[in-house]
């Protein structure tokens, strides 16, 4: 159920933190510890039933090919699977995994060709929700009181974040966000993942949960 929220806490709505919900806690712990983007999520042990496609992407952008080959070296080394292995393309280069968990991680870099060498430092996380009408999601958001940074028509929707907010939320159609993480777009139950926000909590057109939170960041997990 969608609730309500007043003009005043809608004012001040920002996404604070993100929160994977995962079977095995010690394991994701290790995983996530492992990939190095542990400051960026929070962990929270639950057997929700969740199958196929949940949904949404965390992305990575990071400064060039070769950092993007290590944290996807990082990932598989600590048990990930590849769902797309990376690769150059006409925006970029980058490629896909799927953590134990189920989570699945997009890490990519505009640049084609590296400027120096690797590093494990990433210049910006992207949630990427699946949905199936962006042109509706976008208004319900905006009425939420986040605000618009860019977007083209029903295709893709992106929002400002809060100040002190370690995500970027952004939307896509759910069909052509699975086809671009190489996936098949069904998928039932839960999404296993909860949204912090400022605002009181509420669920959102498809299903995502969000959380009334206090914290200005994400907590170690």
């Amino acid at each position: 159920m969608v609730m309500a929220t007043t003009a005043s806490t809608a004012a001040h709505m920002s996404v604070v933190s993100v929160t994977l919900e995962v079977a095995d806690l010690p394991a994701a712990r290790r995983f996530y510890s492992a990939f190095g983007v542990d400051t960026y999520v929070r962990l929270r042990a639950s057997e929700a039933h969740s199958t196929g496609f949940r949904g949404f992407t965390l992305a990575l952008t990071v400064s060039g090919p070769a950092t993007v080959d290590s944290f996807v070296g990082a990932a598989v080394e600590a048990g990930a699977t590849v769902l797309k292995p990376a690769t150059k393309s006409l925006w970029g280069y980058g490629g896909v995994v799927q953590a134990p968990d189920g989570t699945i991680w997009k890490i990519a870099t505009p640049a084609k060709r590296d400027t120096g060498p690797a590093t494990r430092e990433i210049d910006e996380v992207v949630l990427l929700i699946g949905v199936e009408d962006v042109k509706a999601t976008r208004e319900f958001y905006v009425g939420r009181g986040l605000t618009v940074a860019k977007s083209f028509g029903g295709k893709y929707a992106e929002f400002a974040p809060g100040q002190h907010s370690p995500v970027k939320l952004a939307l896509y159609k759910r069909r052509a966000l699975a086809k671009d993480l190489g996936v098949p777009v069904e998928g039932t139950g839960s999404h296993r993942i909860v949204l912090g926000g400022t605002a009181d909590g509420f669920t959102d057109l498809d299903g995502f949960a969000w959380e009334a939170t206090e914290s200005l960041a994400p907590t170690p997990s």
